[in-house]
């Protein structure tokens, strides 16, 4: 072969690779809704020992791929992105999560209502579903939850209700971001806190501070407290509670009893989520009593394939936090942001082993303590811009 055919040969691979690439970028965010459907109608379906299995794909198969196939730093062009921000594929791939999210609701609901389960059955359907609450409901509710659309907001408050976590909607949005890596934040956690000591600060923290930023709102608009119109923390417990009522009128107590199992797995997810994504990461306080603004290197980052399609995008958690209306798709990698040895779905069950964690974590927070210099922080400012 002469070396102008071989020339055309390699310059069709090369094409050929690149709308591959091209191809896999835009359809690899397909993935979870085959395999999260696929996942828990195993674990419904066939019961037994494979009642465990949605659990041990998601927080078994996926990270030992994250320990064996490293993590991706490509962003978009300024070109591609402005098309890929545009683009309504990828709002109708996580639109298309609320329905599924009902659907395996009412698919458990029915499953442990209807069937004679033996009690390790009951155990792995109900982790399954409090899998699918916090990672697919609380994650993708999350997404939502910061789009200014009020039918893509209604979206996410749909999909918290399922994890029985609405107030999740406030404290979040008004709450955490603002105060994230501060004292004052109850989501963020401390160095050398473990995630069983985090666990009821946050869940208790978020709750109550919610109800605290909807008084001050209430208070600033000089409206009713105890009006349920005017109110939404109020307005979410009675739809929670009527929530459950139904679930109790359609499938009795062992469906609340379900519901509830569930539901605590689910915003648990979220909280070892939020344990691992600030850990031992605090802005500085300035002379006048506030605190510096978020920087990239405020949040812990993984750029590793699985959990970032998984989890849409969510490890790129520095971009997020800088511009929180930025949508999935197009989260940018930031070179000086602490990056996390592996993905979010392998480090989550690290966090539940305090001793291993400190380890692992423990050096890489005074490192990157270390790092983060006067110098540092004007290169992260150029790079913000």
């Amino acid at each position: 072969m002469s070396t102008l055919q071989m020339n055309h040969v390699n310059t069709v691979k090369n094409s050929q690779m690149t709308r591959l690439h091209k191809m896999w970028r835009r359809y690899k965010y397909f993935t979870p809704v085959i395999v999260i459907p696929a996942i828990m109608y195993i674990s419904f379906h066939y019961l037994g020992y494979w009642s465990f299995f949605a659990f041990v794909f998601v927080y078994g198969f996926i990270p030992l791929m994250e320990f064996i196939f490293t993590g991706t730093a490509e962003n978009f062009t300024a070109e591609e992105e402005a098309v890929e921000r545009k683009d309504i594929y990828y709002d109708l791939l996580i639109y298309l999560m609320v329905p599924l999210q009902y659907v395996i609701l009412g698919l458990y609901l029915w499953t442990i209502t209807s069937k004679d389960l033996v009690w390790y059955e009951y155990v792995g359907i109900t982790l399954a579903m409090g899998l699918a609450c916090g990672a697919l409901g609380i994650n993708v509710a999350h997404e939502l939850g910061h789009r200014v659309k009020k039918y893509e907001q209604w979206m996410s408050k749909s999909l918290l209700l399922t994890s029985l976590y609405m107030h999740f909607f406030i404290e979040h949005n008004r709450g955490h971001h603002k105060n994230v890596s501060t004292p004052l934040d109850p989501a963020t956690s401390r160095l050398n806190e473990t995630f069983y000591a985090f666990w009821p600060r946050t869940v208790m923290g978020s709750w109550m501070d919610a109800w605290k930023l909807e008084s001050h709102r209430l208070n600033k608009m000089k409206q009713s407290f105890w009006n349920p119109l005017h109110n939404e923390m109020l307005r979410f417990q009675i739809i929670q509670t009527l929530f459950l009522v139904a679930i109790f009128f359609i499938f009795g107590w062992k469906g609340v009893i379900g519901m509830i199992a569930s539901a605590v797995i689910g915003f648990s997810l979220l909280e070892i989520v939020n344990y691992i994504e600030h850990y031992g990461l605090m802005r500085k306080q300035l002379p006048n009593g506030a605190y510096e603004k978020v920087k990239p290197h405020h949040s812990w980052n993984s750029g590793h394939e699985l959990g970032r399609i998984f989890l849409f995008e969510l490890t790129r958690h520095s971009d997020h936090h800088f511009n929180a209306s930025r949508k999935y798709q197009i989260l940018r990698h930031f070179e000086h942001a602490p990056q996390m040895p592996t993905g979010y779905l392998a480090m989550i069950p690290l966090a539940l082993v305090p001793p291993l964690w400190f380890k692992v974590m423990n050096p890489l927070v005074e490192k990157h303590n270390a790092t983060v210099s006067d110098e540092y922080t004007k290169v992260l400012e150029v790079v913000e811009e």
